[in-house]
């Protein structure tokens, strides 16, 4: 997949080059055969004395001719034949009296067609040209990733449920529907997004459902594609479960690696209610990677069994967290109200990272198939686990403490509202009476105010009169 980028990304140069060498060549081409047929149509005319003749001659004819003076009536002997050219007359300057004369020769006239110019295109026309091709090359990269990343993760969801139809049938009686939909749909797998795919499995007795989420990088978007190249992301999987009341005691725990630990105790509010401390992974024979996060410490030795452990040593690089609460509300919002009380459920919650190591899909779905077995294995240990009287009494303990302070809260923000509502009834009430302009209704709202205030007082005289005796 990067390999078919990298080339793409490496051939955007080569065609702009291309491009720009072509239009050159069509350029210089057509500059030779204006060159060469810049006077092809106009070979026609000769420049030659007659062209002058035939303007001389028509400007001759546009003048008036002078009638002959009148003369006397001749004989045949006054007849004289001489030997003269036809064209004398054009010497003899009696011949045109009257007729002003310029030594100007008379200009000529050309009748040649304007002169072809060739301009020299600005470099910022040429710029255009690659404006264009990387334009034209950025759309069909895009739409060439989209269509192979969308494809790439279809091919993942189909095999991931194709290797896990079998046991997931084996646990839930409805495979891809809650079973409350009237009608059954072919499709298992909900297509949120390109990148998101959602099943949910039901009918189960320990459980009251289960909830998976196949988040995978956004291969179909160019842009998220380039920042993976600078970024860790990796393809999730997230699966949740919800408990009813007496499918699980109370207590909150959490297994988590280091990256994930910090950042669920920060944003999950019953991890940072009930257990903030974080633990090395170390002292319960797991690997550093690892935060061990406990209300109660009976529930992480009774969790991290042998076969845990194994598991966790074996795919450290893909579990992400394990969290198993009775206090669960999701993460920190800053629009929830801090006199409003949460809304809590019981989840076991898991989440794992699919790995990226050149395989194909098939062989990536068989490789994590271990890992949805060992959930099913946890879900059973949940449902059979049982808090000793003393745990118990604990975590009742720690949930009466987090309702105290809860109300003590309340009950302090409800007075403060209260004295604010108290206050600003005082204001519209003196306000009111200023604005009637009666002084006895102004002075008897001010002596009523009095007596209000020392009755305020004389308690704390009487106290005060109390600690000095």
């Amino acid at each position: 997949m990067k390999l078919y980028f990298v080339a793409a990304l490496l051939a955007i140069p080569a065609l702009i080059y291309l491009a720009d060498a072509s239009n050159n060549y069509k350029d210089f081409m057509k500059e030779e055969d204006l060159k060469k047929n810049e006077f092809a149509d106009f070979d026609i005319f000769d420049e030659d004395d007659d062209f002058e003749v035939d303007i001389k001659v028509e400007d001759e004819k546009s003048e008036p001719e002078q009638p002959p003076p009148p003369s006397a009536p001749f004989t045949a002997e006054d007849v004289v034949v001489e030997d003269v050219d036809d064209f004398d007359h054009f010497d003899d300057e009696d011949e045109f009296e009257g007729y002003e004369t310029t030594s100007e020769a008379p200009k000529k006239t050309s009748k040649r067609g304007p002169e072809i110019s060739i301009v020299q295109l600005p470099g910022h026309v040429h710029f255009n040209y690659y404006v264009e091709v990387a334009l034209l090359m950025g759309i069909l990269i895009y739409f060439t990733n989209f269509i192979i990343g969308k494809h790439k993760n279809s091919e993942m969801v189909t095999a991931w449920f194709n290797t896990n139809k079998s046991l997931l049938n084996d646990n839930f009686a409805f495979v891809g529907d809650d079973g409350k939909a009237t009608t059954t749909s072919s499709n298992a797998v909900t297509k949120e997004s390109e990148h998101l795919f959602t099943l949910w499995c039901s009918g189960r007795t320990c459980c009251e459902g289960m909830l998976v989420e196949l988040k995978f990088q956004k291969r179909q978007d160019l842009i998220s594609v380039l920042s993976n190249y600078f970024s860790e992301k990796k393809d999730q999987i997230h699966i949740k479960f919800s408990f009813a009341k007496e499918d699980m005691d109370n207590y909150v725990f959490c297994v988590a690696s280091k990256k994930n630990a910090g950042k669920l105790v920060k944003e999950m509010v019953d991890l940072s209610t009930f257990c903030p401390e974080r633990r090395p992974g170390e002292k319960y024979e797991l690997p550093s990677s690892f935060n061990v996060m406990s209300e109660i410490n009976e529930v992480a030795i009774s969790f991290l069994d042998a076969k845990t452990i194994s598991a966790f040593n074996r795919y450290a690089d893909l579990i992400d967290y394990v969290h198993i609460s009775d206090r669960y509300s999701g993460p920190k919002s800053p629009e929830d109200n801090p006199g409003k009380q949460l809304e809590f459920k019981r989840m076991f919650l898991i989440g794992f990272s699919i790995p990226d190591n050149g395989k194909s899909a098939e062989e990536v779905a068989e490789h994590m198939y271990p890992l949805m077995t060992l959930v099913f294995y946890w879900l059973e240990k949940i449902r059979r686990f049982r808090l000793s009287k003393e745990g118990k009494q604990k975590t009742d303990k720690n949930r009466t403490r987090i309702e105290e302070a809860f109300l003590k809260t309340t009950h302090l923000a409800r007075n403060e509202a209260a004295a604010a509502r108290r206050e600003e009834k005082k204001r519209k009430e003196k306000e009111r009476i200023l604005q009637e302009d009666d002084p006895d209704k102004q002075r008897k709202w001010e002596e009523k105010e009095m007596k209000k205030q020392m009755k305020k007082k004389i308690p704390k005289m009487k106290q005060l009169k109390v600690k000095s005796l």
